[in-house]
């Protein structure tokens, strides 16, 4: 555990809310022909699927919402936003916001160090405004938020592999997916205890939209960085996703 100076540098940059910076540089690399067709190529139709099983490449026009300024720790509940909207689903992040399920348990230091906090599988932890410390949700309260917009058709797709997730996708549904903010391996470990469990999890933790896949990138759209169709290698997402457990919520 970190001391009480390296916690309170933290605390503004828990969850979804740090690396802008390296997501800038990411996209650096790629010139505006490739920037725009990534944006235009393999688009689908909104909330029309198709049956593309075996496809090359996909990318759908998911549309793109920023989490900020409103909701600083909100990348759950904005990329989930994106899919619904994408779904026919009249859905705003606010609202989002409000009706997610939520862990009140407080933050507790002892000895400079947090010592309890929230259980990110039970509910958001933390302020998702940024107004206090704020962290993340995990995938059951955003699979049961979006079941109350997609009752009978949200699935929870968490522990499939990337393959079945990419699959998934080429039949028309994007998916809200964990990584981190740089898409890279979580680097950033924190641990507290939650009613006698210990939650161990990376302070850097995010959460985007998978759009789409071809040969050697996925696409994603980045409700932190505020860019549509962001291009990553698979093998360097693929890497950061299984770090978080292999999350993914999406619908059929």
């Amino acid at each position: 555990m970190k001391n009480m100076y390296m916690i309170i540098l933290m605390l503004p940059l828990l969850g979804c809310s740090s690396h802008l910076d390296k997501q800038e540089s990411a996209m650096k690399g790629q010139s505006s022909g490739e920037i725009q067709e990534n944006l235009s190529a393999g688009k689908e139709t909104a909330g029309q699927p198709e049956n593309a099983a075996g496809r090359e490449k996909v990318i759908l026009d998911v549309p793109l919402i920023k989490q900020n300024p409103e909701l600083k720790y909100g990348c759950e509940v904005t990329s989930l936003a994106m899919m619904l909207q994408y779904a026919g689903v009249k859905a705003d992040k606010m609202d989002l916001y409000h009706k997610i399920k939520k862990d009140p348990d407080p933050i507790i230091k002892s000895n400079r160090d947090i010592v309890q906090w929230g259980n990110p599988a039970h509910g958001f932890v933390g302020d998702m405004t940024g107004k206090q410390a704020g962290y993340a949700a995990f995938d059951k309260p955003i699979f049961e938020l979006a079941l109350q917009y997609l009752p009978g058709r949200a699935v929870n797709l968490t522990g499939k592999s990337f393959e079945d997730i990419l699959s998934h996708v080429s039949q028309g549904y994007p998916a809200v997916v964990w990584t981190t903010g740089d898409y890279r391996l979580p680097d950033r470990w924190e641990s507290w205890t939650h009613e006698g469990e210990l939650i161990k999890t990376p302070l850097d933790l995010h959460a985007v939209t998978l759009v789409g896949y071809d040969s050697r990138f996925v696409y994603i759209n980045d409700p932190l960085s505020g860019k549509k169709q962001v291009r990553i290698t698979k093998e360097k997402f693929k890497s950061s996703w299984l770090a978080l457990k292999s999350r993914a919520i999406s619908y059929k």
